[in-house]
């Protein structure tokens, strides 16, 4: 009799261990899981954190992919065709809703998109559906180096406009073995690098056209003028022949413009706030010495311009997603823009987010931004959100920028105004 009981007993654990067991396993299938594709390279590493932190307090697994540099849009496509495909990914201007529209949850009324503290960098599609929210706020311009640039006998309030930034910029060049230092770091134009000027630096020209015929808050025109691509030249010309690189070298890249500018060899640098802490952090720069200047490039009345502001770092839910991984993935975008861990490290990282509970960023180009905003200066917006078939296009972009570099003149500049409007138009009536 005691042997059958002790028998009964020893059952009736291993059945209450495989129950438990079962029950924690269907728990886990239960709560889902998240793969992110991270869109921004210089953000691996915290967001790779944040992951981690997420399912250690939650113990939901959270995966961050991150593509590499000028590689999101073939990533995606190739990631979306798996049987695992990302449940949290960037829609992040026009052509994107257009693209992967019909993959994207429906945000409206969730508990993430109720914590923004502005709708503005929100993507909807002709429908009305809201397929992306944005996570971050960023500006671009010039990164000035401002010890080096007193130690050329210079200071950021001389530079008011092209004219002056122009003069400063040729002196130091002129002066650059004597002073141990250049005017600009290297443009190179290959895939790591390209993007800041196909990109962040075509906003000279698209902003101004599109502040003159209206479309920063409107449709995505299907053609462009082009009517200021002589002050993107401008700037392109003040890049390539005031820094330490021959413009002919550029096409090949392989250049690393921000270890330049870290290691104090240039004194201008375009690019944007995400750069902050990897500049304080990574290189020991003193915050006191950095800020930020507008895209001075030679149009009229640019003395009251200020910096490039915006963003196209917007979250979308993969809609089809299983229901699970689809609430895991909303529940840890909640936690990332409300919990204190979450807030600090997105800040830490990405200068500034959109939302309630977010912590007041130190980054000293936001604040540069905000001094600009401040003084009655208009924003720059992201005019560039509206290309066309953005890779294809820059692409184009990018090769006819190639063939002047190689070999500068009015007939060469001539395949970068072709790249532009004529290419722009291109792509939209391949898009539409």
């Amino acid at each position: 009799m005691k042997k059958t009981i002790v028998v009964l007993v020893a059952l009736a654990l291993v059945l209450s261990s495989a129950f438990a067991q079962a029950s924690a396993e269907n728990q886990t299938a239960k709560q889902g899981s998240v793969y992110w594709l991270n869109f921004k390279p210089e953000a691996d590493a915290t967001f790779q954190e944040i992951a981690a932190a997420y399912t250690a307090e939650t113990g939901v697994p959270v995966k961050v992919v991150t593509a590499a540099s000028g590689e999101y849009s073939t990533t995606l496509t190739a990631e979306m065709d798996k049987s695992t495909p990302p449940t949290l990914f960037v829609i992040g201007n026009d052509g994107a809703v257009r693209t992967w529209g019909e993959y994207a949850y429906d945000l409206t009324g969730t508990k993430v998109a109720n914590e923004l503290t502005t709708a503005a960098y929100n993507h909807y599609d002709e429908n009305g559906k809201l397929c992306s929210i944005g996570y971050c706020y960023e500006s671009f311009g010039i990164i000035v180096n401002k010890e080096l640039l007193a130690k050329a006998s210079y200071a950021v309030e001389d530079i008011k406009d092209f004219a002056s930034l122009k003069a400063i910029v040729e002196d130091i060049h002129a002066r650059a073995a004597e002073l141990g230092f250049d005017a600009f770091t290297s443009s190179g134009m290959d895939g790591s690098s390209s993007w800041r000027f196909s990109g962040h630096l075509a906003n000279v020209a698209l902003y101004y056209e599109a502040r003159d015929d209206g479309w920063t808050d409107g449709p995505q025109p299907a053609k462009i003028t082009g009517k200021y691509l002589g002050n993107f030249k401008n700037l392109w010309d003040l890049y390539i022949n005031n820094s330490a690189y021959a413009p002919n070298s550029l096409a090949t890249g392989g250049y690393d413009a921000k270890n330049e500018f870290g290691t104090k060899k240039a004194v201008f640098y375009q690019n944007g706030s995400w750069e902050y802490e990897s500049l304080v952090k990574d290189y020991g720069l003193d915050p006191e010495n950095l800020t930020m200047i507008p895209f001075y490039c030679g149009v009229e009345g640019e003395e009251m311009a200020g910096l490039n502001c915006g963003t196209e770092n917007c979250w979308a839910v993969n809609a089809k997603a299983s229901q699970e991984d689809i609430e895991a993935t909303l529940d840890f975008m909640y936690w990332m823009v409300t919990s204190k861990t979450g807030t600090e490290l997105l800040v830490r990282t990405l200068g500034a987010i959109p939302y309630k509970q977010a912590p007041v960023s130190d980054n000293v180009f936001l604040k540069a931004a905000s001094e600009y905003d401040k003084k009655g200066n208009y924003v720059m917006a992201w005019a560039f959100n509206y290309t066309p078939a953005v890779d294809d296009w820059r692409a184009g972009v990018v090769s006819a920028m190639n063939q002047y570099d190689n070999a500068p003149s009015a007939e060469t500049w001539k395949l970068v105004e072709t790249a532009f409007v004529q290419g722009w138009a291109t792509q939209y009536a391949n898009e539409h």
